[in-house]
């Protein structure tokens, strides 16, 4: 099944103009993006009912050196004790606020071929403070059915989904050629966070946060670390045969 996305936005009406956002600051981008991996290292503390942690334990829990943890953490604020650590359930509830866990954060979907229909129907969204109220294709095949009860809106309805949503948090699963249009329409109606698996790199104004996903560079990167435990593995194998002999 085929189908197309414009590729041009709407013609503005007389007096419309592009929404501007202010620039978010404080935080670096890198330490950003480890806060959700010291909130689920976090999770599975308190699921195994730990109540207090050190730097060290939870850095190593995360996959990371003690001094990058702590640097990391001390953007949110001072939480942990000296001599006795971090307390797992608070410092959860901290980072969670931070990273918006804690809210209910409207998202819509807009391209429903079949990555988009398996984002819809990722349970980890709802999971995750992330709530999914709004599903937009072109297709007419696909408009009017429904993923998880709800219905999917044709692309001429996005203003629609968009206003009556309030969603600030968009993912574009459509083809290349029509994603850069799709932001472009995001972005006037107020959208200020899109997470882009279209195999293209969009361009937005200053303030509006892009996160590009590129499946087959994070498969490389898998590879990679994979070939390294292959090279490791190869290396200690021809240095056990050497001391043997």
């Amino acid at each position: 099944m085929s189908h197309t996305f414009p590729t041009d936005p709407p013609p503005r009406a007389e007096g419309q103009h592009w929404r501007t956002v202010a620039t978010l600051k404080g935080i670096p981008d890198a330490t950003v993006a480890r806060l959700p991996v010291y909130l689920r290292a976090l999770s599975q503390l308190a699921e195994q009912q730990i109540g207090t942690i050190s730097s060290g334990a939870l850095a190593e829990a995360a996959g990371v050196n003690s001094a990058q943890l702590r640097k990391d953490l001390s953007y949110l604020g001072s939480y942990g004790t000296r001599g006795v650590g971090y307390g797992v359930e608070y410092l959860r509830l901290q980072i969670g606020r931070a990273v918006g866990s804690a809210h209910d954060w409207p998202v819509i979907i807009v391209g429903l071929g079949n990555l988009g229909t398996a984002l819809a129907n990722y349970s980890g969204f709802y999971s995750h403070g992330f709530s999914v109220v709004g599903l937009i294709d072109t297709s007419p095949e696909l408009v009017g059915k429904r993923i998880h009860g709800l219905a999917i809106s044709d692309l001429t309805e996005l203003e629609d989904v968009v206003a009556r949503t309030g969603a600030v948090i968009a993912v574009i699963a459509t083809p290349a050629v029509a994603a850069q249009a799709v932001a472009d329409r995001l972005v006037y109606l107020g959208v200020t966070s899109i997470l882009n698996f279209a195999p293209t790199v969009l361009v937005v104004p200053e303030g509006v946060n892009v996160r590009k996903v590129d499946l087959g560079q994070e498969l490389q990167i898998l590879a990679y670390h994979e070939q390294r435990k292959t090279d490791d593995s190869s290396q200690i194998l021809a240095e056990s045969r050497g001391t043997s002999s």
